[in-house]
Protein backbone atom coordinates (compact mmCIF):
# COMPACT_ATOMS: atom_id res chain seq x y z
CA UNK A 1 0.00 0.00 0.00
CA UNK A 2 2.43 2.71 1.31
CA UNK A 3 4.95 1.43 -1.92
CA UNK A 4 1.72 1.91 -4.43
CA UNK A 5 1.03 5.33 -2.73
CA UNK A 6 4.68 6.89 -2.91
CA UNK A 7 5.07 5.54 -6.83
CA UNK A 8 1.62 7.25 -7.38
CA UNK A 9 3.22 10.51 -5.88
CA UNK A 10 6.54 10.11 -7.82
CA UNK A 11 4.21 9.91 -10.88
CA UNK A 12 1.79 12.42 -10.22
CA UNK A 13 4.97 15.20 -9.44
CA UNK A 14 6.14 14.43 -12.82
CA UNK A 15 2.76 14.64 -14.76
CA UNK A 16 1.63 18.03 -12.96
CA UNK A 17 3.02 21.26 -11.15
CA UNK A 18 1.65 20.45 -7.41
CA UNK A 19 2.45 22.88 -5.06
CA UNK A 20 0.14 22.13 -1.39
CA UNK A 21 0.30 18.87 0.42
CA UNK A 22 -3.55 19.77 -0.41
CA UNK A 23 -3.64 19.24 -3.68
CA UNK A 24 -1.03 16.32 -3.76
CA UNK A 25 -3.93 14.51 -1.24
CA UNK A 26 -6.73 15.59 -4.08
CA UNK A 27 -4.92 14.08 -6.77
CA UNK A 28 -4.19 10.74 -5.07
CA UNK A 29 -7.83 10.68 -4.00
CA UNK A 30 -8.60 10.80 -7.58
CA UNK A 31 -6.71 8.10 -8.54
CA UNK A 32 -8.63 6.18 -5.59
CA UNK A 33 -6.04 6.29 -2.99
CA UNK A 34 -7.49 6.72 0.12
CA UNK A 35 -5.15 9.80 2.09
CA UNK A 36 -4.60 11.86 5.01
CA UNK A 37 -2.70 15.17 4.76
CA UNK A 38 -0.24 13.65 7.50
CA UNK A 39 0.10 10.49 5.26
CA UNK A 40 1.15 12.97 2.29
CA UNK A 41 3.49 14.85 5.03
CA UNK A 42 5.10 11.57 6.11
CA UNK A 43 5.49 10.67 2.21
CA UNK A 44 6.93 13.70 0.99
CA UNK A 45 9.37 13.48 3.98
CA UNK A 46 10.64 9.83 3.21
CA UNK A 47 10.76 10.61 -0.61
CA UNK A 48 12.88 13.84 0.33
CA UNK A 49 10.66 15.66 -2.06
CA UNK A 50 11.57 19.42 -2.09
CA UNK A 51 10.04 22.61 -3.50
CA UNK A 52 11.50 23.96 -6.19
CA UNK A 53 10.21 26.62 -8.68
CA UNK A 54 8.22 26.00 -11.45
CA UNK A 55 8.28 26.93 -15.13
CA UNK A 56 5.13 28.90 -14.36
CA UNK A 57 6.81 30.84 -11.91
CA UNK A 58 5.54 29.27 -8.74
CA UNK A 59 6.64 26.37 -6.83
CA UNK A 60 5.92 22.59 -7.15
CA UNK A 61 7.47 18.99 -5.19
CA UNK A 62 10.33 17.70 -7.18
CA UNK A 63 12.12 14.31 -6.20
CA UNK A 64 16.12 16.21 -4.79
CA UNK A 65 17.74 14.92 -8.64
CA UNK A 66 15.02 16.58 -10.37
CA UNK A 67 15.66 19.66 -8.69
CA UNK A 68 19.41 19.73 -8.79
CA UNK A 69 19.31 19.05 -12.79
CA UNK A 70 17.67 22.05 -12.90
CA UNK A 71 19.82 23.82 -11.21
CA UNK A 72 22.62 22.54 -13.20
CA UNK A 73 21.29 23.09 -16.80
CA UNK A 74 20.61 26.95 -15.17
CA UNK A 75 24.46 27.24 -14.37
CA UNK A 76 25.46 25.47 -17.52
CA UNK A 77 22.66 28.19 -19.42
CA UNK A 78 24.87 30.61 -17.44
CA UNK A 79 28.23 29.08 -18.16
CA UNK A 80 27.59 29.21 -22.08
CA UNK A 81 26.25 33.14 -21.53
CA UNK A 82 29.55 34.52 -19.40
CA UNK A 83 32.48 32.86 -20.94
CA UNK A 84 35.00 34.24 -23.08
CA UNK A 85 38.11 31.95 -23.29
CA UNK A 86 38.85 28.82 -22.08
CA UNK A 87 43.19 28.00 -21.97
CA UNK A 88 45.21 25.88 -19.74
CA UNK A 89 49.16 25.52 -19.16
CA UNK A 90 49.97 22.04 -16.90
CA UNK A 91 47.36 20.84 -14.52
CA UNK A 92 45.84 24.59 -14.35
CA UNK A 93 42.43 25.57 -16.76
CA UNK A 94 41.95 29.36 -16.99
CA UNK A 95 38.31 30.58 -17.90
CA UNK A 96 37.67 34.48 -18.44
CA UNK A 97 34.07 35.22 -17.66
CA UNK A 98 32.27 38.45 -18.27
CA UNK A 99 32.56 41.01 -15.10
CA UNK A 100 30.78 39.54 -11.86
CA UNK A 101 30.12 36.03 -13.87
CA UNK A 102 33.18 33.81 -12.57
CA UNK A 103 31.05 32.61 -9.70
CA UNK A 104 28.34 31.41 -11.36
CA UNK A 105 30.23 29.85 -14.36
CA UNK A 106 32.57 28.06 -12.02
CA UNK A 107 29.25 27.01 -9.78
CA UNK A 108 28.65 24.82 -13.72
CA UNK A 109 31.79 23.05 -13.24
CA UNK A 110 31.66 21.89 -9.62
CA UNK A 111 28.21 21.14 -11.23
CA UNK A 112 29.91 18.81 -13.62
CA UNK A 113 31.40 16.81 -11.16
CA UNK A 114 34.14 16.21 -13.48
CA UNK A 115 36.31 13.00 -11.85
CA UNK A 116 39.43 15.17 -13.29
CA UNK A 117 38.70 18.24 -11.81
CA UNK A 118 40.12 19.14 -8.12
CA UNK A 119 38.62 22.06 -7.54
CA UNK A 120 37.92 25.79 -8.84
CA UNK A 121 38.84 28.94 -7.93
CA UNK A 122 36.51 32.28 -8.88
CA UNK A 123 37.08 35.95 -8.46
CA UNK A 124 35.22 38.45 -10.44
CA UNK A 125 35.97 37.81 -13.83
CA UNK A 126 37.88 34.42 -14.07
CA UNK A 127 38.03 31.09 -12.90
CA UNK A 128 41.33 28.41 -12.04
CA UNK A 129 40.16 25.10 -12.49
CA UNK A 130 42.94 22.56 -10.89
CA UNK A 131 42.99 19.39 -13.17
CA UNK A 132 44.88 15.89 -11.26
CA UNK A 133 47.03 15.89 -14.22
CA UNK A 134 48.64 17.87 -16.97
CA UNK A 135 47.00 15.78 -19.67
CA UNK A 136 43.43 15.74 -17.89
CA UNK A 137 43.11 19.64 -17.93
CA UNK A 138 42.97 19.66 -21.63
CA UNK A 139 40.52 16.76 -21.99
CA UNK A 140 38.30 19.09 -19.26
CA UNK A 141 39.33 21.98 -21.11
CA UNK A 142 37.70 20.52 -24.27
CA UNK A 143 34.58 19.70 -22.01
CA UNK A 144 34.44 23.44 -21.05
CA UNK A 145 34.65 24.73 -24.45
CA UNK A 146 32.23 21.72 -25.32
CA UNK A 147 29.46 23.75 -23.33
CA UNK A 148 29.89 26.51 -25.24
CA UNK A 149 28.17 24.68 -28.49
Amino acid sequence: MKNARQTAILSLIEQYDIETQEELAAKLREQGIVVTQATVSRDIKELRLLKVLSSKGGYKYATADKAERGLSDRFVRMFKDSVLSISYASNIIVIKTLPGSANAAAEAIDSMRLPEILGTMAGDNTILAVATKEEEAAKAADAFRDLLK
